[in-house]
């Protein structure tokens, strides 16, 4: 062998090495995480577990979503707050958690939500939780910026008894894997190498399988070709069809999707008017026009984003009366699946696909069904083997008859935007949701219900601190109250001042009670910040 072949041999095999290190490291970082993985059942805590064993939680409320853009969304850092739900773990007085946020957490913040933990001193909870910030407010996903930090993962370390420690999510990647390992603990959330089960395409060959109603559409797809064909197909099995639905395999919020108007622009090629193949063609031209949800998204980076993560082609359901409902359901480490709550989502944005908020509960006329068919789903899922949060999107359309149709559109295994309102909700009075009514029912058998939102959202908002937004809320008594479990109760108090941003839940006991509170909270909102700032109770 020359000397020049032997350098080229060993190149070739130093590059092999360099491409085969990684897959070693996640083949043992896999083996390392299942092996923590069969110690959740014995660590895992729900609110309302009655045993007061030592427990030590770490919670990383991390959007960990492949191909999304953080950034379009306003105040994403401050999304992390919306898991502050879980302060109430520290209701069971031999519980610790540790609580990793990008920036510290305003202290007007903490002591909001530490005051709305009942049945325990707020000094005693205090003592028993840890804050820890990465100092790192880039629109990245919070996982990433610890991985960064190895001597922050130490002192997540040092505040946790690892033998009992678990780690709970808002969504689970390899990241949020690969740090579950750092830290040698579990974590409850599904398994990384079952998250396809959780994408566009995934989603539907779930719903085939649990024999519910889906769109029609085709799943699978990473070229413009492809999608190109896939609409014509489309187009051609429902020749009325006026819209269809572009989707990236992983998206939050409707940012992943992108409307095609069956219009106009493509009148010259439809069924009947021109042959398949010019079809495909004329839709080829018109997928740079698509409308996209995300702002300042782009055809060159959408279908960057579907060559690489992959996507689906559906049928826009048209409608009159047209909802967005949604079922959550939770696969505990035990193996017991149970009903969570049903949500009429509040979306809004382009052709309404954007998430803005929900309405607990769903409306009566289909909550019932989407639930069973959500249960359908999650007896699928659980068979496969994942744990955690589920939820199950729909659409309704509503028949002549007054009865709905209803069709499943996308499985999230993760906690979503309806999570923390009804986790909120247990966390004020220690109630549950009741599967067979679809009710919400206090412990005094009281049904309660909400109207919730993560978008409230004005400019002459922007410069009150959340201080300022607690003091609104109080003067006007506007505040949850306790004793009648009714009221306002704020999230997203970091965003207002830079962002004009804030959430909120308004819970009544009656579903005009709560969008009395909803209506009443925004009405004092405009009220104090009119007038160049001045409130109107000075």
């Amino acid at each position: 062998m020359s000397k020049k072949a032997g350098v080229e041999k060993g190149s070739r095999i130093r590059h092999l090495t360099r491409q085969l290190a990684p897959a070693r490291t996640r083949d043992v970082e896999s083996k390392e995480f299942g092996r923590l993985q069969q110690t959740l059942v014995d660590r895992w805590l729900a609110l309302h577990d009655m045993d007061n064993r030592p427990r030590d939680v770490v919670v990383v409320p991390s959007l960990s979503l492949d191909g999304f853009q953080l950034a379009a969304i306003p105040g994403i850092t401050h999304y992390e707050e919306r898991m502050l739900f879980t302060l109430g773990l520290l209701r069971h007085p031999r519980a610790r958690l540790v609580y990793v946020t990008s920036q510290p957490l305003h202290p007007a913040v903490l002591d909001y939500y530490l005051a709305l933990i009942g049945g325990i001193p707020t000094a005693h909870a205090r003592e028993r939780l840890t804050m820890i910030a990465c100092y790192d407010t880039s629109p990245r996903p919070l996982t990433q910026k610890i991985l960064e930090r190895p001597r922050l993962i130490e002192r997540i370390r040092d505040g946790i008894d690892e033998s009992r420690a678990h780690m709970t999510v808002f969504t689970v990647s390899r990241a949020e894997q690969q740090l579950a390992v750092k830290l040698g603990i579990p974590l409850y959330g599904v398994n990384p190498d079952l998250l396809h089960l959780g994408t566009k395409s995934g989603s539907r060959k779930v719903f085939r399988q649990a024999q519910i109603p889906l769109p029609p559409g085709t799943e699978d797809l990473h070229s413009e070709r492809e999608v190109a064909e896939a609409v014509a197909a489309l187009w051609e099995e429902h020749p009325k069809l006026k819209r269809v639905v572009v989707k990236l395999n992983q998206g939050f919020s409707g940012e992943g999707n992108a409307v095609l108007p069956l219009g106009k622009r493509l009148a010259k090629v439809a069924p009947g008017s021109a042959p398949h193949k010019a079809r495909v063609s004329g839709i080829c031209e018109a997928l740079p026009h698509l409308r996209f949800m995300a702002p300042d998204e782009s055809w060159a980076r959408f279908s960057q984003e579907m060559q690489s993560i992959g996507g689906v082609v559906e049928a826009f359901m048209e409608g009159k009366e047209k909802r967005s409902p949604s079922a959550q359901l939770r696969i505990n480490p035990r193996g017991d699946l149970q009903a969570m709550s049903t949500h009429d989502q509040v979306l809004g944005g382009r052709d309404g696909q954007t998430y803005q908020g929900c309405r607990f509960p769903a409306d009566p006329g289909y909550a019932k069904l989407i639930q069973n068919d959500a249960l359908k789903v999650g007896e699928i899922l659980l068979r496969r083997g994942v744990v955690g949060r589920v939820a199950v999107d729909f659409v309704t359309v509503k028949r002549d008859d007054g009865s709905w149709d209803r069709y499943a559109i996308e499985i999230n295994l993760r906690m979503t935007g309806t999570t923390h309102p009804i986790m909120t909700l247990k966390l004020l009075n220690d109630g549950d949701y009741d599967p067979d009514s679809g009710l919400y029912l206090t412990r005094r058998r009281e049904p309660r219900f909400y109207v919730s939102t993560d978008n409230l959202m004005a400019p002459h908002y922007r410069g009150l601190l959340p201080d300022d937004v607690l003091d609104i809320a109080a003067v006007h008594e506007i505040h949850y109250q306790p004793w009648k479990e009714t009221g306002v109760v704020f999230h997203l108090l970091g965003a207002v001042s830079q962002f004009g941003k804030v959430g909120l839940t308004a819970i009544g006991a009656s579903p005009e009670e709560a969008e009395h509170w909803y209506k009443r909270a925004k009405e004092v909102l405009d009220i104090e910040t009119s007038a160049g700032g001045k409130g109107a109770h000075e």
